[in-house]
């Protein structure tokens, strides 16, 4: 299969569906009609794709295939100055803590012994989420906002109660996550419950997401992807899927005995070490973030104070 991402682009304020190959961006209504002229059938957006990931697969894919052929027969022009949107919206965005054993380590986590152990999980809101280029904008009530790069799988079926011999099967495709994260908002003192991951990970924009999504059949192994993070060109996160402590096919089995998966539906699997706190360094006004995952992509956004 040639790779080839799933994205949603701005052109001049009007958003479309749009196919990337040869790191070259096609509107995807144009690409089927040139390439599929028989098809009368429209391209809904990524959204609605994805509710019927299974039967729209093969057809991206053989659309991704003519699409270097057609434009060299001037079939097809690729979009020039468009910039990517959010590729799409997630349903729900489920969080995995603690998945890499160095970043627990930096965070001065005690873990307990992984065959006693299971994955852990919370949810982050879906509006949260913006695209590269967007800026995060940091809330006053924070000073220590903090980056955490991460591997998003996206799930491409209604499930329930899947296998981890199964599980990568569900998977409709990846894309490149950054947890953003209040470390002082993650913990409080006025109740006995001591963490508030919701409120430290929730606020409006903690979530670039993008740039695109990459059906799943482009990735030869998800669990061996090199993801990096920068902070003004500055290195700072650069770890590996395989080091995660529970795998992605763990974290879909798990999470499918508790509810039903759903088209859509994120999971941010865990992030390596490198992160602010772990340095005693945080983001300000001013600072670009640029996260990467071997494979995917790059996204990159600016930090801002929110307005009051």
């Amino acid at each position: 299969m040639i790779w080839h991402g799933l994205a949603t682009y701005d052109l001049n304020g009007v958003e479309r569906p749009g196919l990337v190959v040869d790191n070259k961006l096609y509107d995807l209504a144009q690409l089927a009609l040139a390439g599929q002229p028989e098809q009368t059938i429209g391209m809904p957006d990524v959204d609605r794709l994805l509710d019927a990931w299974d039967a729209w697969v093969p057809r991206l894919s053989s659309l991704a295939e003519q699409a270097p052929g057609l434009a060299a027969q001037g079939r097809l022009t690729a979009i020039e100055g468009a910039a990517y949107a959010l590729p799409y919206r997630p349903r729900r965005i489920f969080g995995v803590a603690s998945n890499f054993y160095e970043h627990a380590d930096e965070m001065g986590t005690q873990l307990a012994p992984r065959a006693e152990s299971q994955p852990y999980v919370f949810m982050k809101a879906q509006s949260s989420v913006i695209a590269t280029k967007a800026t995060v904008l940091m809330p006053a009530e924070t000073e220590k906002l903090d980056w955490e790069v991460e591997l998003g799988v996206v799930i491409g079926q209604t499930c329930r109660h899947v296998s981890v011999e199964d599980a990568l099967s569900v998977i409709a495709g990846y894309t490149v996550f950054n947890d953003i994260s209040a470390r002082d908002l993650n913990r409080r003192t006025d109740y006995p419950f001591k963490h508030d991951w919701f409120r430290g990970k929730s606020f409006d924009t903690f979530g670039p997401l993008g740039p695109w999504l990459v059906p799943a059949g482009c990735i030869a192994d998800p669990q061996n992807l090199r993801m990096t993070l920068s902070v003004n060109g500055e290195p700072m996160q650069d770890g590996n899927t395989s080091q995660m402590i529970f795998s992605i096919a763990e974290q879909i089995a798990y999470l499918s005995r508790i509810l039903t998966l759903q088209p859509g539906d994120l999971i941010a699997t865990g992030t390596p070490d490198g992160v602010g706190m772990g340095r005693g360094v945080y983001l300000k006004p001013g600072d670009t973030m640029t996260a990467w995952v071997e494979g995917i992509g790059v996204i990159e956004n600016p930090v801002a104070l929110e307005s009051p």
